[in-house]
């Protein structure tokens, strides 16, 4: 057995005004509570050290940057990493990040147990818009925050096994898990903070949004043989709702835990990577059973094709 016990640690809103000295005491005394039960690794939320500030239209660079870090570990990060290293403890989390080329990038991190970051995952699917639009209940403007990851989908080998990252949006999408399922993948560390309310469809609420997002990592898992742990960051920020629902998925696509609330809330489970093995060597196995040979003709086809005459 190659067991990992993985903790998902959602939080609840975090406000405008809360600073990031605030949010991580959050994070820390969310880590010491997964270190009293157990856990090897932490995973916490897309965008973990600020609200949400995508929903928000803003005109002046300089204040967009405030939402962005500049180096990491920053120095107020550095206690969230020290507290990791006391305890042995891996980590993940989401930040928006700032290059020191000016680029944006809305980027997940993976550090190991000694306290360095050996892993770096920018968004690629962003969703939303990149202008105001008064058409929408609020606005998403990821588009004009953030520009597209520019490093893929790869993974890097930590704690005995293979380990990737995605993004919120990217759980929706199929080829995020076949990327890094192709790779070997076996535990995909996946944050977001979705809006309870489509902006483009008022009649998609949360039970809707909860759905969707449990039958996406369900999917992944299950057709990728990997574990998923995927954390929400949840409740009303300002206002504006976001759906909890943070969930650790098995390689069967089976929910093991699901938190029940839209605060701070943390999910401990041992997982074991060798229970990916099954479904790699079998149904799922990609070299045996993968025809690539002819995608390029199924991907062409468009259109219907009639009877004859």
């Amino acid at each position: 057995m190659r067991i990992v016990t993985t903790a998902a640690a959602q939080m609840g809103p975090i406000q405008r005004s809360d600073t990031r000295s605030v949010v991580v005491e959050r994070m820390i005394a969310l880590m010491d509570e997964a270190k009293a039960q157990g856990a090897d690794f932490i995973v916490y939320p897309e965008l973990a050290l600020t609200t949400f500030f995508p929903r928000w239209y803003i005109e002046d660079q300089a204040e967009v940057d405030t939402w962005f870090e500049r180096e990491m570990p920053s120095p107020e990060t550095l206690p969230l990493f020290r507290r990791a290293r006391e305890h042995g403890m891996a980590m993940s989390f989401g930040y928006a990040e700032l290059t020191p080329e000016g680029q944006h990038f809305n980027t997940s991190i993976i550090v190991d147990k000694h306290g360095a970051i050996i892993g770096k995952y920018r968004k690629i699917h962003l969703p939303g818009h990149s202008e105001y639009d008064p058409e929408r209940t609020h606005q998403h403007l990821e588009k004009r925050y953030f520009l597209p990851g520019d490093l893929g989908f790869p993974v890097w080998r930590t704690m005995g096994g293979l380990f990737g990252m995605c993004v919120c949006n990217d759980r929706r999408w199929p080829e995020t898990y076949r990327v890094m399922g192709l790779q070997g993948v076996e535990m995909v560390a996946l944050g977001y903070n979705t809006p309870s309310i489509n902006s483009q469809n008022g009649a998609e609420g949360p039970e809707q949004r909860l759905f969707h997002n449990r039958l996406s990592v369900q999917a992944g898992a299950y057709q990728n043989a990997t574990w998923v742990v995927a954390v929400a960051k949840a409740g009303v920020e300002d206002g504006h709702p976001l759906i909890g629902g943070s969930l650790i998925v098995d390689p069967n696509g089976v929910i093991v835990a699901e938190c029940r609330t839209e605060e701070d809330e943390l999910l401990v489970h041992p997982c074991d990577l060798d229970d990916t093995v099954f479904g790699k060597t079998t149904i799922f196995d990609f070299v045996r059973h993968r025809r690539v040979e002819h995608y390029g003709l199924i991907t062409s086809q468009t259109g219907v094709v009639l009877p004859p005459e």
